[in-house]
Parts: C-alpha cells; sequence; structure tokens
C-alpha cells in the first residue's frame, strides 16, 4: 500500500476576479499569497490578505473567498494542506505548544525571509518524487513548529466522523462509479448501517459524493489549464452542462468565468 502524503502542496493562479459561496476547510491549511489579494468573507465582516502575507485556516472553517487578481493583474497563492496524522504528529512531538488555544476560523502573518525558506523547502520536498516520506514529513513540520512558534497552531484532529471517511475514500478517485453499496463494502459494513451512520451526522452519501466532485473540479479549475469538459469528466459528470448547473449552484458563479 502506497504511503498517504503528510502534506499536500498546490498552487492556485487565477486571472479572474472570482468570489466562491461557502467553501469548507477540509483539511488544516497554511496559504502564501504570492500575488494578488484573497479575502475571506462571513456576515460579520471579513479578513484581507495581500501579497506577502500567509493564511492559516483550520479544518472544518467555512468561508466566502474572494481570490482577486488586483493590484498585480495575477491571483497566486501557494497551499500547504496538512493530513490529520501529522497534525496530531506535531502534537505528540512539540508537547510544549499545548497550552496555546489553537487557530478558529483563521489567522494570518507576513511571510519574512525565514518563513519563505522553511515553506519552499516544504513545497520541494512534497512535490518531488526523489523525497523520502522522512524528508516529507521533517520539512512539513517544520512550517508547523514555525508557525506555532508565532502562537498559531492547529486543534489536535479527533476521531473522524463517518462524513469524513466516506469523502476521503471518494476523495482520490471521485470519477468512479461510486454505489451506496461500493461505500459500504469498502468499510466492510451494510450499505443500511452506513445510511444510519451518515444519517446522525446529518449527511449522506450522495451530499459526501457531490462535495467531493464539485471541490475537486473547483481545484482543478484553479490549479491547472484543463478544459470544463475534462474537468467534469475527472469529477465523474456525463456532461459538460451538469457539472456546469451543480458548480453554479454550489460555489455561485459558472465554471466557464475561470476559463477567460
Amino acid at each position: 500500500m502506497a504511503l498517504q502524503p503528510p502534506a499536500l502542496s498546490l498552487q492556485i493562479a487565477t486571472t479572474v476576479h472570482h468570489r466562491i459561496h461557502t467553501a469548507t476547510v477540509r483539511m488544516d491549511s497554511v496559504g502564501w499569497v504570492v500575488s494578488g489579494t484573497k479575502h475571506l468573507v462571513t456576515p460579520g465582516g471579513g479578513h484581507r490578505y495581500p501579497s506577502g502575507r500567509v493564511f492559516v485556516l483550520p479544518r472544518g472553517a467555512q468561508w466566502e473567498i474572494v481570490n482577486d487578481p488586483a493590484p498585480q493583474g495575477r491571483y497566486v497563492a501557494r497551499l500547504l494542506c496538512f493530513a490529520p496524522g501529522l497534525v496530531e504528529q506535531f502534537h505528540r512531538q512539540f508537547g510544549q505548544f499545548a497550552a496555546v488555544p489553537p487557530v478558529q476560523g483563521c489567522a494570518g502573518l507576513a511571510a519574512d525571509a525565514a518563513f519563505e525558506d522553511s515553506y519552499m523547502r516544504a513545497v520541494a520536498a512534497l512535490e518531488s518524487e526523489a523525497s523520502s516520506q522522512a524528508l516529507r514529513e521533517h520539512r512539513a513540520l517544520e512550517v508547523l513548529l514555525m508557525l506555532a512558534e508565532a502562537g498559531i497552531v492547529f486543534a489536535p484532529p479527533g476521531e473522524l466522523g463517518w462524513a469524513e471517511r466516506v469523502r476521503r475514500l471518494i476523495g482520490p478517485s471521485p470519477q468512479a462509479d461510486w454505489t451506496l453499496e461500493r461505500i459500504a463494502g469498502a468499510f466492510a459494513t451494510s450499505a443500511s448501517t452506513l445510511q444510519r451512520r451518515l444519517a446522525q451526522e446529518g449527511e449522506t452519501v450522495s451530499q459526501c459524493l457531490r462535495d467531493v466532485r464539485l471541490e475537486t473540479g473547483l481545484l482543478l479549475l484553479q490549479s491547472s489549464a484543463l478544459q470544463v469538459s475534462e474537468i467534469a469528466a475527472r469529477c465523474g459528470y456525463e456532461s459538460h452542462s451538469r457539472f456546469s448547473a451543480a458548480f453554479r449552484e454550489r460555489f455561485g458563479f459558472p465554471p466557464s468565468q475561470l476559463r477567460p
């Protein structure tokens, strides 16, 4: 079985101003705005992160997100998303930060030279096929340590709920023919038991599948040059139009907006 990566390295880039309705953060994440401006918006106010600023988003947070290419003309942000196992490892290894209150909602700080150096070492290790798992973990932990020394820590991960387990199962292959029975079988449980466990969390298999497919589509639109039709297929949609309609309903704008 392949080792699970301790973190994911992503780059979001666009020349189009867009506003994402109610985005849910699935993994503890640290982003560095390279150019343009990110806005996190709630009914009670917002937070602005121009180029050179770092934004920190804990898992489970929900925001309306505005990615604005101004003033440089292109929005670019590097993003590190940390697996729960790595966050748990951080808390085991660095118990001196147990008294630091975990970040709620969001946090930010300036990307000084030391942070940029650590961040880019982590990016290089995570994106290189030649890097060992140990080196990837070490580099990602270094970023978490630098954040902790600045007073920013993520909460220790608790036991995963069933909806999150289902999303993690679907995530690597959103285009697959996922049925209730197939998913239940993967967890060695019955379809009725899985439905009951998800219902206790206010979720269904179809909701989890839709979340994964549309969130994967959003990521591909922001981080690749793929055509909308190819993204729709990779996310398990049989038609461009069905994907576009579902995407617009979920995020508030059509996928074609990010393909000027």
